[in-house]
């Protein structure tokens, strides 16, 4: 902001901290803010990384995926990598979000950043129809339910959808219990999903045998983790944990897109020094995001 002068700099600086704190809890709020200093000092990069980092938030693809080549183009480096690829794939440009997954800048990724960009370009092979090379674009040596971190509920999820594409349910099953054991924070939607699978799996008790099998297979840290929950069509209950076999007779086996705000009207003072926390955005955790998933697909058919 020293390129400002300082009462400018201030404001700007004022609208990118409200944006940031209602990012979270009222993201068409935090995009006026965002564009508000995006229009004031068009020359910042943290100015524009910021509008679209919000932009993305409101599934605004287009605007998003300009502010972000913007941003990188002023300050440089691999950031935000994943976020592009993923506003390209929802644009209906595999194509371009398979070669942002391959440039230079991407091999610089580490940890959440390279996982979350792996998960967009497994979903880009999957809208080109390459489905089997999905799944196997995902098997890498971050998928282990043995390990888990930040991003591993969206990196099994990931998985786990894909596996299923690929017609492969029981394997698909298995992954949406270590999605739904490592997702603490409820960023999937997997026990629904496991719920919906239990059909197709062919009753509770197939059902079951796969949960004690993954449940097992999982970290210690599982033994104070909640139990997987099966709705079955008499509507009990299976409680599955580490230390307690299953008793088999106790239970059966595209975006909603803002009206744009105008980029000149400044957002209400009040709101800018009142707005609640909560944590700024970054791809990693999702992300993206209340976002379950999306990054596997921006649309919403994989994910929320």
């Amino acid at each position: 902001m020293r390129s400002l002068p300082k009462g400018l700099a201030d404001k700007v600086a004022l609208h990118l901290v409200a944006a940031g704190k209602l990012m979270d809890t009222d993201p068409e709020q935090a995009l006026v803010h965002a564009r508000y200093a995006r229009h004031r000092a068009s020359r910042i990069g943290a100015a524009r990384e910021a509008n679209g980092l919000c932009a993305y938030q409101m599934g605004e693809w287009t605007e998003a995926l300009s502010e972000l080549r913007a941003a990188r183009r002023m300050g440089g480096g691999p950031g935000h990598i994943a976020i592009m690829a993923d506003c390209e794939r929802a644009l209906g440009r595999a194509e371009r979000a398979l070669e942002l997954s391959r440039s230079a800048e991407a091999a610089e990724l580490t940890g959440g950043e390279a996982v979350e960009l792996r998960i967009v370009a497994a979903g880009a092979r999957r809208d080109l129809g390459e489905v089997e090379a999905s799944v196997v674009s995902l098997q890498i040596p971050e998928l282990d339910p043995k390990v888990q971190e930040p991003w591993s509920a969206r990196l099994f999820y990931a998985y786990a959808d894909n596996l299923l594409a690929a017609g492969r349910v029981q394997e698909a099953f298995t992954w949406f219990v270590h999605a739904a054991h490592a997702d603490d924070d409820g960023e999937t939607d997997a026990p629904e999903r496991l719920d919906e699978l239990v059909v197709l799996l062919g009753g509770d008790a197939e059902a079951e045998e796969l949960v004690a099998e993954a449940t097992a297979a999982g970290p210690a840290a599982l033994d104070d983790a909640d139990d997987v929950e099966l709705t079955t069509e008499s509507e009990a209950e299976a409680e599955v944990t580490v230390e307690e076999p299953v008793d088999a007779g106790d239970s059966a086996a595209e975006p909603t897109t803002a009206q744009d705000t105008p980029a000149t009207a400044e957002p209400d003072a009040a709101a800018v020094e009142q707005a609640p926390a909560s944590k700024p955005a970054a791809v990693d955790g999702a992300q993206s995001a209340d976002r379950a998933v999306k990054a596997s697909d921006p649309r919403g058919d994989e994910s929320q």
